[in-house]
């Protein structure tokens, strides 16, 4: 066996080191010559979606009373449904285009929102949910679904707060995991619609992203249709059988 000294060691490594120069060097020659030849290169960027926050609009905005949603979301923290703990109320009603009234959690809060001056029960979860991007749109959705449905049959409001069926709002409230850029856009995008296919059943809408990239990202829905909160938590319910990882 030949014995290896040091010098030994230093020149297979000065050797291995003159090659991977070479062969990046080659790689980066190829690149060049690429788009030299206007060959555009993309990189695929994988985004995780977490933080996912959703806006339902609400119907007639004028006749909401939002004063009389404080002692409502009280009850909310005192009955202790659900699997997410509710700790503490607060109003900003006073404050134009602001969060409105906030039922805080320790996951999540919800809101009746008021901010760019369209109102809506803002649904926006704080701590992180394991599984896949398509899995915290469906529990972010759903579980916005469930509290607008608690509000619209709330004898305390009168019937008063009402989804206008037509549309909702989703954000990631994260500016370091998804800032709002192009690239994260066109990565996001076919994941998105396809959970707005199976939360419309396949019918017809159309999409905006966000373009300030001083916001967070986002995109607004508008529906071709109205539809109801039940007949949304219908279609993710009969679709839920494909999706056995949620």
């Amino acid at each position: 066996m030949t014995r290896r000294t040091a010098a030994t060691v230093d020149w297979e490594n000065w050797w291995r080191f003159k090659y991977w120069r070479k062969t990046l060097y080659t790689e980066i020659r190829k690149l060049d010559s690429m788009s030299a030849k206007g060959i555009h290169i993309e990189e695929e960027i994988a985004v995780e979606l977490q933080h996912v926050n959703v806006k339902l609009l609400l119907k007639d905005p004028a006749r909401v009373d939002l004063h009389a949603v404080v002692p409502v979301f009280h009850s909310w923290i005192q009955e202790r449904s659900g699997n997410e703990l509710l700790l503490d109320v607060a109003s900003y009603a006073h404050v134009k285009d602001g969060p409105g009234i906030l039922l805080i959690g320790h996951e999540a809060d919800y809101s009746l929102d008021l901010t760019d001056g369209r109102l809506g029960l803002r649904y926006n979860r704080k701590a992180l949910l394991e599984g896949t991007s398509a899995s915290r749109l469906d529990q972010a959705v759903r579980a916005a679904l469930n509290a607008l449905e608690r509000l619209e049959h709330d004898g305390r409001l009168r019937g008063k707060i009402q989804f206008d069926g037509r549309g909702l709002e989703m954000f990631i409230n994260d500016r370091l995991l998804a800032p709002n850029t192009e690239e994260i856009r066109r990565a996001v995008d076919p994941e998105l619609r396809a959970f707005l296919g199976r939360l419309l059943a396949d019918e017809g809408y159309s999409l905006a992203h966000e373009a300030d990239p001083r916001r967070l990202f986002g995109a607004r829905v508008q529906f071709d249709r109205e539809f109801t909160v039940r007949e949304l938590m219908q279609n993710l319910s009969q679709t839920a059988s494909q999706y056995a990882g949620l």
